[in-house]
């Protein structure tokens, strides 16, 4: 297993640096150094002598991918890609273009985005295997229907409408949790309770309906039929054999999800006020802040590949037949 996780490491190499050059073709397709300095100097008559000293300050005064000025040895290396993009292999995240050191920014802020997304994903979960459960308990009845039918109308309703609708209701008309904002420590429960809430609703549908499609699979398989042919009651059938069987392809499938509850949510962090990561993205993107759009990037995708790793990791905690090689 060890050969294969430092396989699948080197394979990550190349991607890694796919990924960041992507990155770093389509925001500068968008924005030129210029355009980044006006933003950020904020004023639309700023001087050429003003521009060209705040791109020189943070390095956005070379070429972006070919210096043709310099010799063989600084063709690649004395260009804007290499040395914002070199750094990043070592975790070295540097500098906003405001001068704040984003390291220090996503160890501050991956605590907020971790209370908000990490109840969410295990109670989100929980009430997804119950639900599912339920429906596949009766299967192929007027509540079965019902179910489906709503799982497909909370699927088709924007997360922004929950969002809006929550805020509204629970917080503007009824005054039962703050409308937004954020507390450290304790404190931080009240502004929390609305966004988890809001998260496990929207994501009933879908995860109801994918759960439901894998305890059927298990259902109708061959040991499930010999067990109720020996006359098992059909509550021990579901929870007894159906619900482990059909864990394993659950348990899978979040895995790749867990590292990624270290980047936040965009959408719900940014309407209740929450100083997570996913915030911190939108308004590194809104105010056209290379560095922190580039650091966020290449980090979220070292957790992608961290969970898929993980993900083949754990079929074979829980599946023997399963072997690495």
């Amino acid at each position: 297993m060890l050969a294969y996780i430092i396989r699948r490491l080197a394979y990550a190499l190349p991607i890694l640096l796919g990924v960041n050059l992507l990155t770093f073709a389509l925001f500068f397709m968008v924005n030129t150094p210029d355009q980044m300095a006006r933003v950020q100097l904020g004023d639309k008559h700023v001087s050429e002598e003003a521009i060209e000293q705040w791109k020189a300050q943070r390095g956005y005064d070379k070429p972006l991918f070919i210096n043709t000025a310099e010799n063989s040895e600084g063709l690649l290396t004395d260009t804007i890609f290499f040395e914002k993009s070199a750094r990043l292999f070592v975790f070295d995240f540097g500098k906003s273009d405001e001068g704040r050191v984003i390291g220090a920014d996503i160890s501050e802020r991956m605590w907020p985005s971790l209370a908000v997304a990490l109840p969410t994903f295990i109670i989100g979960i929980s009430v997804n295997i119950v639900f599912a459960l339920f429906v596949v308990m009766f299967r192929a009845s007027a509540f079965d229907t019902a179910a489906m039918v709503l799982c497909v109308v909370l699927l088709s309703i924007s997360g922004v409408f929950y969002i809006l609708g929550g805020q509204y209701f629970f917080a503007k008309l009824w005054h039962l949790v703050p409308i937004s904002g954020y507390l450290a420590g304790t404190d931080a429960i009240r502004f929390l309770i609305l966004p988890v809430i809001i998260g496990v609703v929207a994501g009933i549908g879908g995860g109801t309906r994918l759960y439901r499609t894998l305890f059927l699979e298990e259902a109708n398989k061959d040991y499930v039929r010999t067990a109720r042919a020996k006359g098992v009651s059909e509550t021990t059938v579901l929870f007894r054999h159906i619900l482990p069987n059909g864990l394993i392809p659950i348990l899978t499938s979040v895995v790749v999800v867990i590292p990624s509850l270290f980047m936040g949510s965009l959408l719900i962090e940014s309407f209740f006020g929450i100083p997570g990561l996913g915030s911190y993205t939108l308004d590194a993107i809104q105010a056209q802040d290379f560095a922190i759009v580039r650091s966020m990037v290449f980090l979220g995708s070292v957790l992608y590949i961290l969970g898929l790793i993980l993900t083949d990791i754990s079929y074979t905690l829980v599946d023997p037949r399963v072997r690495l090689s």
